[in-house]
This record gives C-alpha cells, structure tokens and sequence, in this order.
C-alpha cells in the first residue's frame, strides 16, 4: 500500500492519543497474565496490542470500522491479537471474558454539527456524549465471565457521575482507577465489577 493511502486510511481510523495510554495503563496494572479480554472499539489496536505485549493475556479487538480492524490486525499481528469487525459486544459469546475493556466515542455533539463518516462515529458520543456507552453498558454484562471486570473512559465532558449511575442501574459497582487532567476535560478510567 503506498503512503498516500496509509495516510488516508489513518484519517478513518483513530489514532492513540492521551486517552489510549491512560487507558492502556490502568489495563495493564490491572489485568492478569491468563485473562481472556475483549477491547471494543479498538481503532488503531494500540491498547489492545499493549495489553497482549505487557500482560501476556489473549486479546481478542473488535471495532465496527473495517479501516479501523485492518490497522488492528496488523499492529497486533506480533503479539497474537484476534480482531473482529463487531458492533459493541453482538457477536460474543456470553460469559467468555474475563475483562473487557473501552474507550468509547465521549465527546457531546450536536446533531446538527455531526458529518457522517467513520473519525465522527470514532469521536462522537451523540448530544449527551453517551449514546455509546449507555447501550454498551446495557449489553456489556451478557459477555462478562463471573468475576469479569470492565475497564471504561469516561470523560468530564461526557459525566462522569452519570456513567456510574447508568452503571448502577445495570448491577455494577465503579471505582475510578485512574484519572487525567488537560485543560478542557478531566479523563477517567473507571473499573465496574458485579
């Protein structure tokens, strides 16, 4: 594939930036070496090849962008990642991971303001920025294993409160594991249990 077409696929595809490595980071303490963890909404597959690297756990990344699994497959190609073209958590069986972790689209758009293609449905968390994660939260649990965890990030802009009562009301408890402050936003990466 020639560089002008990289780099346009690059322009579909998000990138790692500051909310990948916190997120990357709180993972990889957390988890452990034999977990089965499923990263959804995986972009470029940066977290999802920093936890199979660091922690030795099979990773399966799924992302509902194809640009964004062709990046994934090939930056986790080393380190045995499995990717999946998948809308949240559909296809996967119930009870088969042990994590399952996210960065989903947070930042609150107005429709009005919303283009349609695939960097908008990466960065776009609808009027609320939460139109992502309430329908993951309310399918998340199906794919957990008994003692599953959830590794999520949120954003100030997105609530965070609101996420952990959203949470709350589909049988998780929140801890904050993490958390980073820019200018405009305050980034959390919040850890839900059963």
């Amino acid at each position: 594939m020639d560089l002008a077409n990289r780099r346009g696929l690059e322009t579909d595809v998000y990138q790692p930036a500051e909310d990948s490595a916190l997120l990357a980071d709180a993972a990889c303490d957390r988890l452990e070496e034999d977990a089965l963890v499923l990263e959804v909404g995986t972009g470029s597959g940066y977290v999802a090849d920093r936890l199979a690297t660091e922690t030795g756990a099979r990773v399966v990344a799924s992302d509902v962008n194809p640009h964004a699994c062709g990046q994934a497959r090939e930056r986790g190609a080393d380190a045995g990642v499995e990717v999946v073209r998948a809308d949240l958590v559909s296809p996967f069986v119930d009870g088969s991971f042990d994590a399952v972790v996210f960065n989903p689209p947070y930042l609150p758009t107005d429709a009005d303001a919303e283009w349609d293609d695939w960097m908008e449905r990466a960065l776009s968390g609808g009027e609320s920025g939460r139109e992502v994660i309430d329908p993951f939260l309310e399918t998340v649990g199906r794919v957990l294993a008994p003692d599953g965890v959830v590794l999520l990030l949120v954003s100030s802009l997105t609530g965070v409160e609101e996420v952990v009562e959203t949470a709350g009301e589909e049988g998780f408890s929140a801890v904050a594991l993490a958390d980073e402050s820019f200018p405009f936003e305050t980034l959390t990466v919040l850890e839900l249990v059963r």
